[in-house]
């Protein structure tokens, strides 16, 4: 078998150029397409909000400033549950909707590292060896052409692209901000899941004291049958009191029961919660929980907020990549310039394979000279795409600051509703006791002990909700000031490996 000739370089290869020629081609080029592809006019609309402008300073003027009110990571441990503790370990461990987010995470990481690789060479082998039948009037001439041959070929090639207007770069930044988006979304996910178990905790909890309320009412109620009968036995009373009474008794239990499915339901809430089955529910016992501390909030809250609530944050890297990509649209109308080069051996047959070298370099330019108006289209939607990105982060970052406003208007509220809560509770207690008391005596009736007993249990059942509202809006601060999140750098190093 003959060997092919050995190759030196092809067509437009950059050796055969003089400097000159191929700086001059590059500027001609440059000329061209500034003349064909105009940006003329094509510019981003909106501009990110400066949270300063932002006036809230009346709103949070009621609470207690203090610059070290940020949350920890750990925030619900002020409740001091253990085990409120236990299960935020299990479910940050290991809840599939966390996991969900990590996985995110890296799969933008991963395209980070995929987009890094467009600003350094690519060297690539390939080996292959072909047995095939020429053809008879092809490139290969006779006698081969009509036989059964082996082609061969061992080449090793380089391939690199001048970044001169930065579009790779720009691309990499671009997937570098949406992978540290996706980072903080994880974060994100971490303080939703946390707060959601906090407050199905603080739930759990509510409908244990609400059962406290209820049995301790069965037991009045039961007490007041039995005295009623009583009454009914000595002539002091009629059976229509005594039926009254007696109808209050399944009404009481049938409540009790209502409170034994919340408390199953909310156990299996909490189980799926922290993905696991719902026998783990079943194990989880009477809250302890206990009031969270005064409601405090850092100072300078709109300014530092963009840093320390992950939905924001995650939205202003967004505006970041979608900045970028705004470059690599420019960058694509001028000139991209592309080096080539291979070496390695080419034959038909295997006999003088490596006596048959081949090497070669080439040059290419891309010339976008007419496009129909695809660059200015393509640029012109990248600009959409940032005023989208940057419109969502000052609606979020107003959400953000509306969230924690929100929270503090209804805790002050919350708490002043607890001072007039306990000061009708007293009364109705009182109230309650002494026609309690009458009818032992037999003075009162039953009507007295039943429009007193009414007004009591609605101020116990009240006292309850507003202790698990005061809890819950708590819980709420913590989430609306980030949750003790802390942006990192992490994501942008390992992106540069």
């Amino acid at each position: 078998m003959k060997a092919i000739p050995k190759k030196t370089a092809t067509t437009n290869s950059l050796p055969s150029l003089g400097l000159m020629n191929f700086a001059a081609i590059t500027i001609t080029a440059t000329l061209m397409l500034s003349g064909c592809a105009s940006m003329e006019g094509l510019s981003p609309q909106a501009t990110p909000k400066n949270p300063a402008s932002f006036a809230s300073s009346s709103a949070v003027s009621s609470a207690t400033l203090s610059p070290a009110a940020w949350p920890h990571a750990d925030w619900w441990k002020q409740l001091n549950d253990p085990q409120l503790d236990q299960l935020m370990t299990e479910a940050l461990a290991g809840a599939p909707s966390l996991r969900v987010a990590e996985a995110r995470a890296r799969k933008a990481l991963a395209i980070a590292r995929i987009s890094n690789a467009a600003l350094y060479p690519q060297a690539n082998a390939d080996a292959h060896i072909t047995r095939e039948r020429f053809p008879d009037h092809a490139l290969v001439p006779p006698p081969l052409g009509g036989e059964m041959g082996t082609q061969a070929q061992l080449e090793a090639t380089l391939n690199y692209e001048f970044d001169i207007w930065g579009k790779n770069r720009a691309a990499f930044n671009s997937v570098v901000g949406q992978a540290k988006a996706a980072e903080v979304d994880t974060f994100a996910s971490r303080l939703a899941l946390s707060a959601n178990i906090a407050q199905a905790y603080v739930q759990l909890m509510r409908a244990y004291l609400q059962m406290d309320v209820a049995q301790n009412t069965l037991k009045q109620r039961e007490q007041i049958h039995s005295l009623t009968r009583q009454r009914y036995e000595a002539g002091i009373d009629t059976q229509l009191a005594v039926r009254q009474t007696e109808a209050a008794l399944p009404a009481t239990r049938e409540q009790i029961a209502q409170l034994n499915e919340t408390i199953d339901l909310t156990r299996n809430q909490l189980a799926a919660l922290l993905g696991q089955g719902p026998d783990r529910g079943l194990s989880i016992v009477r809250p302890q929980a206990n009031k969270l501390g005064a409601a405090e909030i850092p100072s300078y809250v709109p300014a530092e907020l963009i840093g320390r609530r992950p939905d924001v944050v995650a939205q202003r890297w967004r505006v970041e990549a979608t900045h970028q990509d705004i470059d690599v649209a420019k960058a694509q109308f001028y000139p991209n310039i592309n080096l080539g080069a291979f070496v390695g051996f080419q034959s038909i047959g295997l006999t003088d394979f490596l006596q048959s070298r081949a090497a070669g370099a080439s040059a290419a330019i891309t010339l976008p000279i007419f496009d129909g108006g695809k660059l200015r289209g393509n640029l012109a939607g990248k600009n959409a795409e940032y005023d989208i990105a940057v419109e969502s982060y000052n609606q979020t970052l107003v959400d953000a600051l509306h969230d924690v406003v929100d929270q503090l208007a209804s805790l002050r509220s919350v708490t002043e509703q607890r001072k007039q809560q306990q000061l009708a509770r007293t009364s109705t207690q009182a109230a309650y006791d002494l026609a309690l008391q009458r009818f032992r005596e037999g003075v009162g009736n039953y009507l007295e002990v039943l429009t007193a007993e009414s007004q009591l249990l609605a101020q116990q059942s009240l006292d309850v909700d507003l202790r698990a509202r005061s809890l819950s809006l708590s819980i709420n601060l913590n989430r609306a000031l980030g949750g003790g999140f802390e942006e990192s750098a992490s994501v942008h190093k390992s992106a540069a490996k």
